[in-house]
């Protein structure tokens, strides 16, 4: 990609990078998915597959919405490799600088022209186009190029000099899938996109895909970052399915009479349902921050709608008035306290949604779905609750049960001594400071015993191994570790899959052939019920799987709990020296920025 719009980044840049382009991409830098391609029965190998893959499947996914980028890890692009014997070069005075000439000056490309072709002096029938050979494709055209030749009729061609065979540009990397040869893509979210419909888009393209592989390839997806999120949404779901059924229950026990408890449980949906159109308006989303702080909205929405029921039930029973004229008169009494209430919350509220900083971001959706959810309540309690009350309240009520009469027994001698406990501190208003005194200094310790984090770690159902040899290490020697601590991880009960890489390091990502990683998803949060069965837990035992590997330090992590923000993930500062300082000095000027 160039820019031309005052830009001159082409003419800044290496003759190398000019030819082979600029490309910019937007995208996250954690990984979404990882979908791998592989050959049950070896019918094809990693070459082959990661050339189909390459032309057939990548464009494919990155034409899905919401996909930042799909690429293959250590892509195997085919390459006519030439393999140069060295006593030969010697014996004939070549060097590899001059064979590599010869061989990009015989294989180009050219435009012949034509026969014929106007201006002619002389009048010609036809005008015929000349086509010439394309590019070499095949090892044995390569092998015929001519290196040098002399006046007698000699040759040397490339044959003569070195081997040549059809291979991968490049064999520094390696992965396999539950222990087997794989060709891994990775998706990267695009930046504002919705992670569940990408996935779920990714799977259904790849699932179309299937269908013209041939036979004796097929696809996996191992790894896959959104069934966390999806299990999450569905915990929240039935967290206030239940919340719902609690405020209900609560509500109905307190009130004891059906027609009492079905006003309040209508302003459920009505501020709920409205909180969803608040939502839509602001450009918010269903998640999690979203959904918890509609799990915290359901109790307190149904408490503007009993003060006003509360008040109309009193002057029922004790002033003996209708129910229209109850909910007259307990408007005139409760309308301004429901109105200081929306107020209050919503000065608790509404101020986060301003915050700044990674803070602000995060708890804004929160705050504000809250916000709009109290605020609606109010406007419920002041409108639909009444018109409520006045329709379905009766102006008598029967003796309660015997279940109730019991509740309201007890319930009344609880009443009875707070109210007697507040009396004796009013009484004793030293005593009342020194207590609450006692009370502040113990919450300011706690708060600094307490360790801090700006999000807990979570069991996001897959834990990342990482494994780092001494420098300069073969790819042959990293292959062995990996395969050994597949090997381990695949025989631990709460491990699903594993899918490792060697020659990657995930830390700078980059190929190293000293590194190695493996994302290792681990079985439903259904089957691991047991406490050691969690991913923060199993970091450690994962750890000690690799003490025995004394080829290699094994490191394992659990992700980090907002995507991006992690040892991999946020952004990436460079030191660089303009003077050409040594790297002591550049790492003492490092220690001072730190």
């Amino acid at each position: 990609m160039r820019w031309h719009s005052g830009w001159t980044v082409d003419k800044r840049v290496c003759e190398e990078v000019r030819r082979q382009g600029v490309k910019v991409e937007k995208r996250s830098n954690s990984i979404l998915q990882v979908v791998t391609m592989s050959s049950p029965g070896e019918h094809y190998d990693s070459i082959f597959i990661s050339n189909y893959t390459l032309i057939n499947v990548i464009d494919e996914l990155k034409r899905i919405p919401g996909v930042g980028s799909a690429s293959l890890f250590g892509a195997k692009d085919y390459a006519m490799r030439v393999w140069l014997r060295p006593d030969m070069l010697a014996a004939y005075r070549l060097t590899p600088s001059e064979v590599a000439e010869a061989i990009r000056n015989q294989n180009a490309q050219f435009a012949a022209g034509q026969f014929g072709q106007e201006p002619m002096p002389d009048n010609l029938a036809f005008t015929y186009s000349v086509s010439t050979r394309s590019r070499m494709v095949q090892p044995s055209e390569f092998e015929d190029i001519i290196l040098r030749s002399n006046a007698e009729g000699g040759v040397l061609r490339l044959k003569d000099v070195a081997r040549v065979e059809l291979g991968a540009q490049d064999y520094a990397f390696t992965a396999t899938a539950n222990g087997e040869p794989a060709v891994p893509i990775g998706i990267y979210l695009q930046p504002g996109a919705n992670a569940l419909a990408t996935a779920a888009a990714v799977r259904d393209k790849m699932e179309e895909l299937a269908q013209r592989f041939p036979e004796g390839l097929n696809y996996d997806v191992p790894f896959d970052t959104t069934k966390f999120v999806e299990v999450s949404i569905n915990e929240v779901i039935k967290t206030f399915v239940e919340a719902t059924m609690l405020v209900v229950l609560v509500v109905f026990l307190f009130l004891q009479n059906i027609r009492a408890t079905i006003i309040p449980v209508l302003a459920i949906p009505v501020s709920i349902i409205g909180t969803f159109a608040g939502m839509y308006l602001l450009g918010f989303s269903i998640n999690l921050l979203t959904l918890f702080g509609l799990v915290l909205a359901i109790g307190i929405v149904v408490d503007d709608a009993i003060i006003v029921i509360e008040n109309v039930e009193r002057h029922m029973s004790e002033e003996g008035l209708p129910p229209r004229e109850a909910a007259i008169q307990a408007m005139e009494e409760v309308s301004g306290p429901v109105i200081a209430i929306v107020f209050v919350l919503s000065s608790v509220f509404i101020p986060v949604a301003f915050l700044g900083g990674l803070t602000g971001e995060m708890y804004k959706q929160f705050a504000v779905t809250i916000a709009v959810s109290v605020i609606l309540s109010g406007i419920v309690a002041l409108t639909l609750t009444p018109a409520l009350c006045a329709l379905l309240l009766k102006p008598t009520h029967g003796e309660p049960t015997l279940p109730f009469r019991w509740f309201n027994r007890a319930f009344t001698v609880l009443t009875a001594g707070y109210v007697g406990g507040v009396r004796f501190i009013l009484r004793r208003i030293g005593l009342g400071l020194l207590v609450f005194t006692g009370l502040m200094a113990i919450t300011f310790d706690l708060f600094e015993r307490v360790p801090s984090s700006l999000v807990p770690p979570e069991d996001q159902g897959y834990v990342v191994m990482v494994y780092q040899l001494p420098p300069a290490t073969a790819l042959n020697r990293t292959e062995q570790v990996t395969r050994q601590m597949s090997e381990k991880l695949r025989d631990e009960p709460t491990v699903h899959s594993t899918v490792t890489f060697a020659g990657f390091d995930i830390l700078s990502r980059s190929q190293k052939s000293n590194s190695g990683m493996s994302f290792v998803p681990l079985k439903d949060w259904s089957e691991r019920t047991e406490p050691a069965e969690d991913a923060r837990l199993l970091v450690s035992r994962f750890m000690m799987l690799g003490g025995d590997i004394r080829e290699a330090m094994v490191f394992a992590f659990n992700p980090p709990p907002i995507t991006g923000i992690s040892t991999t993930g946020g952004f990436e500062g460079y030191l660089q020296s303009r003077s050409g300082e040594s790297l002591d000095v550049l790492f003492s000027s490092l220690l001072k920025i730190a």
